[in-house]
């Protein structure tokens, strides 16, 4: 009998760690540029939109401007750009940003933004979380601001 609750005992560890990991399996933390922690927890009860995005890819600098116009007239969604192309240094990339009108919080690619997020195959990639923290989109390809706007719609 001692060998059957030992058994039962570490498959409830198991399941109860599985449990744990899947709950967290979403949580990102992340700096941005300006050195601003940027953790999906801390928007608890809000929606999240984070977009990776190359200088050198073209339908990346091209739905910047509608994510930025989506940002601004939604203040009540956290929206988190990371850009993976930082070759040339930080500066011009936080100068091609601005020039391309991304103006909400950036991030820069670093060792655990892969940790994090998993490997990027391809871009533009947006994750979309919804108030509870839970990854409702994960996609490759360009997305819109009416797009933005329906996706993040309270419910």
């Amino acid at each position: 009998m001692p060998l059957k609750t030992n058994c039962l005992s570490v498959a409830f560890v198991i399941f109860a760690a599985l449990l744990s990991f899947a709950a967290h399996a979403d949580a990102f933390e992340v700096t941005d540029t300006d050195g601003k922690r940027l953790r999906l927890a801390d928007y608890k009860g809000r929606w999240v939109v984070v977009n990776f995005w190359a200088t050198w890819c073209a339908p990346c600098v091209k739905e910047i401007p509608e994510i930025a116009e989506f940002a601004r007239a939604h203040k009540d969604v956290a929206v988190i750009g990371i850009a993976l192309d930082i070759e040339e240094g930080v500066e011009k990339t936080k100068a091609f940003a601005k020039k391309v009108g991304h103006d909400y919080p950036l991030a820069l690619e670093e060792p655990s933004i892969e940790k994090q997020f998993g490997k990027v195959k391809g871009l533009p990639v947006t994750k979309i979380y919804d108030p509870a923290g839970k990854k409702i989109y994960d996609r490759l390809g360009t997305v819109s601001k009416k797009f933005l706007e329906e996706t993040t719609k309270q419910k």
